[in-house]
């Protein structure tokens, strides 16, 4: 095809009365591709050929999936082949969505600032960083609540996030405000939310974390998947305590780190001049907020219990959290059952309380009864340490297991 410029000279010299031979010599093309822009009286774009697309009538459907599926185009090509029929390449399935990648990151960016009225919302999440305590890199869990008006905030430290780190940290941030708000949000951790649909945005949730906000007199409410920025309040203020409170500081034990964040959050936090509101966040908690929240009403602590099932190991010991508790050892191999609640350990068998300890802070330690390993040889007393048991569960036990070390040296035919 020809430039316009070219074709407008072929015009110009047929109007002085050239030939298309003599046109065709004079600019070096050929006669026929003379005779065709002569004839059709001008430069004309090219037309490609309408053929039909493969694509052609999905575009509201590629469209719903696509925004579905948050952009993968190669999930809707699956889909496209499975319930359409439609056999293409991911290449194809790029270039019909292409313009909507756009859209999608326009909506994923898209912010609409709002506030929410004093006593109705606290936002909560958890953050988890490196800490130095008692000279050990520790993982820490920072759970934070952020009051929607007043911007005040509660951060506790917990060595995990399940689903009982939750609600104990909801529970002790409605006690540290005294009162509790309308509705909390969550995110969709699976402790908390069994389902959330992202379409149709209808939400599952867990049926303790549901009897929980029963009992307290809250509604939950779930943040839209992939839109954490929906609590963007509370995701803020995971980052601040995270900068603030933890980074590049040390502690002497775990002990140590709980006082340091109730200090910080009464001298520090509560009395910064927020960024967004303008106000200290304990003065505007004071002016407005502590009288919309709902009375806690002298109610007792939700009941939290942890029950799992463990198989009691050949020292005589299950492991809860990385932690050993020890049994009476003649249950070496048997299923038990292990309660976890107000700081306590429960070992049951059977239905029988078998054994009972204080829950141990930090990782890989040992509580050890030594009326638990009565009868077995060679278990020196310097490994019954940690949680020291009530003197009678000290004192050394008579039956027919225990012996004298003579005994045995009698059964082996004599000393060493």
């Amino acid at each position: 095809m020809k430039d316009p410029e070219e074709v407008a000279v072929m015009l110009r010299l047929q109007s002085l009365g050239w030939g298309s031979r003599r046109i065709a010599t004079e600019l070096g093309v050929s006669r026929n591709t003379v005779k065709q822009y002569l004839r059709q009286g001008g430069w004309k774009p090219y037309a490609s050929p309408q053929r039909d697309k493969a694509l052609d009538g999905q575009d509201n459907w590629l469209e719903e999936r696509f925004m579905q599926h948050r952009g993968n185009a190669e999930v809707v090509r699956q889909e496209l082949m499975s319930e359409r029929g439609v056999h293409v390449s991911l290449r194809t399935v790029e270039r019909a969505v292409a313009h909507l990648r756009q859209r999608l990151r326009a909506e994923a960016r898209a912010t609409v600032r709002f506030e929410t009225a004093p006593g109705r919302q606290l936002q909560i999440d958890f953050g988890s960083t490196l800490v130095e305590i008692d000279g050990e890199r520790v993982r820490v869990h920072l759970f934070v609540a952020t009051l929607g008006y007043s911007r005040r905030i509660f951060i506790r430290a917990t060595r995990h996030e399940r689903q009982s780190a939750w609600l104990q940290g909801l529970e002790e941030a409605f006690r540290h405000f005294g009162g509790v708000p309308t509705e909390v949000i969550v995110d969709n951790a699976r402790a908390l939310v069994n389902h959330h649909d992202p379409l149709t945005r209808e939400v599952e949730f867990n049926d303790r974390f549901s009897a929980f906000c029963r009992y307290w007199g809250t509604k939950p409410k779930a943040c839209r998947p992939y839109r954490a920025r929906t609590k963007g309040k509370d995701e803020r203020s995971v980052g601040y305590a995270k900068r603030n409170a933890i980074a590049g500081r040390t502690f002497a034990s775990w002990e140590a780190l709980e006082a340091h964040l109730c200090w910080w959050m009464r001298e520090i936090a509560d009395q910064r001049k927020h960024g967004t509101t303008g106000e200290v966040p304990a003065v505007r908690f004071e002016g407005q907020e502590r009288a919309a929240l709902l009375p806690l009403g002298g109610r007792a602590p939700f009941q939290q219990l942890r029950e799992l099932q463990r198989k009691v190991g050949s020292d005589a010991c299950v492991e809860v959290d990385t932690n050993a508790y020890s049994v009476p050892w003649h249950l070496i191999g048997s299923e038990v059952t292990v309660q976890v609640h107000g700081g306590r350990v429960e070992v049951l068998h059977a239905g029988e309380r078998i054994a009972e300890h204080a829950e141990l802070t930090g990782h890989r330690r040992r509580s050890i009864e030594r009326q638990h390993l009565v009868g077995v040889v060679g278990v020196p007393s310097a490994q019954v340490q940690d949680a020291p048991a009530p003197d009678e569960l000290h004192q050394p036990a008579t039956g027919e297991l225990q012996r004298s070390l003579q005994d045995y040296e009698d059964a082996i035919g004599g000393g060493f």
